[in-house]
């Protein structure tokens, strides 16, 4: 049995079933997502001859850390590896990526929910591979683990010499973690798989984070969206919008023809939101595409009556696309139009970019002359 991504009453079941005490789940559970231990002959909070049972009858499956891209601002893209998958008959490993993001009070981890995706946004990178397969809970969860896991003790080490250990653990917890399903591959068509592993994230028995440092974004997904409204505990939503109407939407994100903006924008009036949440509408800038003033006055109409929304334009990154950065004047404007018009907004510049971590870059790359790369295999 493979115990990464399983929910804790499965594994309590599957204890039980083994006839072993039920409470030896929540044993396993909590060394997998707070002790973050993934070795079963090291959970020692387990009897010897029960990890010897469990050496022979379970498997704990992390992703495989193939290469880690360094940037120049302090962020790191993971190309992950993972096994081989059973979506349309594949047998092949997949690969994915993740972009860890820290700064000094927080640590943001931006994860990949399927290897490749289907919906074919013109201006972005992951597009060009297709959909290759949707990822499992363990694979999801994993990527969160992993980083965390690997950058606790990298600062660990790193802190040591200067601090004691109760110093250093204060100032762990202190750090707030966020997360972001903004990597490869559109959540709401992995639906069950993501949920599962958001319910490891979010309880506080496992992972452990609040629901409000969790993000979900989709390319607009209305049925997706509207399971998702449904979940007693869920991550925020972020809609990809990208465009200012029908028309111009339907080419760069041609699952707009399935799901046009009424359908979608009515999909978001409808989604319950806390007094304190907002929705997040994402605005990718390209240059002289949907970048103009009357884009921003047509966004601003579309905002109108949503309720608590924001918007973060975020200027197109670089690569192989027939698309152009937006020069700042037209950022600047953009921005200033939406908040005369009332709606909050905020640019975003991506991190990541010169090693091909930033938004819309996602697409696999191992080599290239602008990466700094240091292999592990």
């Amino acid at each position: 049995m493979e115990l990464l991504g399983k929910p804790r009453e499965e594994l309590r079941e599957w204890l039980a079933e083994m006839r072993e005490p039920a409470y030896r789940g929540d044993q396993i559970y909590r060394g997998l997502y707070q002790e973050r231990n993934f070795e079963i002959a090291r959970m020692s909070t387990l009897p010897a001859e029960l990890r010897e049972k469990l050496a022979r009858e379970a498997t704990i499956t992390l992703p495989t850390v193939r290469h880690r891209y360094f940037s120049k601002d302090g962020s790191v893209r993971y190309l992950f590896g993972l096994a081989a998958g059973e979506q349309k008959g594949t047998t092949k490993p997949a690969a994915v990526e993740a972009v860890w993001m820290p700064s000094e009070n927080r640590q943001t981890i931006c994860i990949s929910t399927q290897a490749g995706c289907a919906v074919d946004c013109q201006f972005c990178m992951t597009a060009q591979l297709g959909l290759i397969r949707n990822l499992t809970a363990g694979e999801i969860v994993g990527q969160i683990v992993v980083a965390l896991k690997e950058n606790e003790e990298k600062e660990r080490i790193n802190t040591e010499a200067s601090e004691t250990t109760e110093d250093t653990e204060k100032r762990a917890d202190k750090k707030q973690t966020n997360v972001v399903l903004m990597g490869q591959g559109e959540p709401l068509l992995n639906f069950e798989n993501v949920m599962a592993a958001m319910r490891i994230v979010l309880d506080k028995r496992g992972v452990g984070l609040a629901p409000k440092h969790v993000t979900l974004s989709t390319s607009g997904i209305v049925p997706g969206i509207e399971k998702l409204a449904k979940e007693a505990v869920r991550p925020k939503l972020a809609i990809s919008l990208n465009a200012s109407n029908d028309e111009q939407r339907n080419v760069l994100m041609p699952i707009n023809k399935k799901y046009p903006l009424k359908e979608l924008l009515g999909a978001c009036k409808r989604f319950p939101t806390g007094s304190r949440e907002y929705i997040t509408f994402e605005y990718v800038l390209l240059g002289g595409v949907n970048d103009t003033a009357e884009d921003a006055r047509r966004v601003a109409r579309l905002m109108s009556g949503l309720g608590r929304v924001k918007v973060n334009l975020i200027p197109w990154n670089p690569g192989a696309l027939p698309y152009k950065e937006p020069t700042e004047k037209a950022i600047a404007e953009f921005h200033r139009i939406l908040l005369e018009k009332g709606v909050p907004a905020f640019t975003r510049y991506s991190r990541g970019r010169d090693v091909m971590a930033a938004c819309g870059q996602l697409a696999l790359a191992e080599k290239s002359p602008q990466l700094s790369m240091i292999s592990i295999q």
